[in-house]
């Protein structure tokens, strides 16, 4: 095993441990043996979770779907599947402030696809990612009061939840801006006030690689230049799929453990915890998700170890299966041969 590879899995270790060490604590400052032995295990709990499970098939299917559609088909379903898992095992061990899905580049590119083409292909599904919440966070907020969305009967510290929400999803809405134009309005534009702007003193010294991002930006636009709507209404689709189902296994956990609650504000709250991950100084946003998650919810579960017990749930369906199956696949994954089978005529 190389030093790259031992690194990588050294990696895993430290969220695994962060995200333990918060479990720990929240359950005992929360344990309470009256809350637990109310819980039931029956055919509604076996259903529901077994439901969970379906939507973390789907959340993958979305994603492998739409890394087929992007390649035009040039991988495998199998092979999308694992550039997939690879991307969710590198968001697992990375900062979410620094996010881990831009080494898709490298994923596709060990799967054949051209550097210059799986770099326009990342920058398309970041577009796609963005756009997604652009579209869907104005909706929820005006089919749902503002004050059951966040819940202002909270502490004083998940009081600064709504302003962190707004300012979050108002540097994705200028991200997005910049996205759509720099890929699909006037790229032209962009390159040049990118080439501009870090040719400033104090930014010269990131000249080089801003220049790169210009042409990577370029050269994206080139490639979605005439695809058709067809193609963007499949993609965009794939990416609704993979975030509703990422979404509704929250709303399986409910289900299963709090069947009064009101699916359509679970669902909601959920836009609400991923928007505010996205800045999370944590690996995978570990530790910050456990205690977001229960102290979020907790006025819907109504009690403390439920809520604990869902959200441990919660994280082992969408963070440390993700991890676990990093963990088994790195080792094969870095030590076998690149594939050769891009046949794309675009740029290397």
């Amino acid at each position: 095993m190389d030093a790259q590879l031992k690194r990588t899995l050294l990696r895993a270790v430290v969220p695994g441990a962060i995200g333990l060490a918060v479990v720990v604590w929240l359950f005992v400052s929360d344990y309470d043996p009256r809350a637990w032995s109310m819980l039931t295990l029956n055919s509604n709990t076996v259903f529901w979770l077994v439901a969970a499970l379906i939507f973390v098939v789907g959340r993958d299917f979305g994603l492998a779907w739409r890394f087929r559609t992007i390649t035009d088909r040039a991988l495998s379903w199998r092979r999308a599947f694992r550039v997939d898992i690879m991307c969710a095992f590198t968001s697992a061990i990375t900062p979410s402030v620094v996010g881990g899905s831009a080494l898709a580049i490298f994923y596709l590119n060990r799967e054949g696809i051209k550097v210059g083409r799986a770099t326009a292909l990342t920058l398309t599904t970041l577009f796609l990612d963005e756009m997604f919440f652009v579209v869907f966070c104005p909706l929820l907020v005006l089919l749902l009061p503002i004050d059951q969305l966040f819940d202002s009967d909270q502490s004083r510290l998940m009081a600064g939840i709504p302003t962190l929400f707004w300012l979050v999803y108002a540097g994705i809405v200028i991200w997005t801006a910049i996205l759509f134009t720099g890929i699909l309005a006037r790229p032209q534009w962009v390159a040049a006030a990118i080439g501009r702007l870090f040719r400033l003193r104090w930014l010269r010294r990131w000249e080089e690689s801003a220049n790169g991002t210009a042409q990577n930006l370029l050269a994206t636009s080139q490639w979605v230049k005439g695809r058709s709507f067809r193609w963007w209404l499949e993609v965009f689709g794939a990416t609704t799929l993979s975030w509703f189902s990422r979404y509704f296994v929250v709303n399986a956990l409910f289900a299963a453990f709090v069947p009064a609650a009101s699916q359509l504000l679970v669902f909601a709250r959920q836009f609400v915890v991923w928007v505010v991950l996205m800045v999370s100084p944590t690996p995978g946003g570990t530790g910050v998700s456990e205690w977001l998650f229960t102290n979020y919810y907790g006025a819907i579960i109504g009690t403390a170890g439920v809520a604990l017990l869902m959200a441990t749930l919660w994280r082992l369906l969408s963070y440390y299966i993700y991890l676990f199956a990093g963990v088994i696949i790195a080792p094969s994954y870095f030590n076998s041969k690149k594939q050769c089978t891009d046949t794309s005529s675009s740029q290397s």
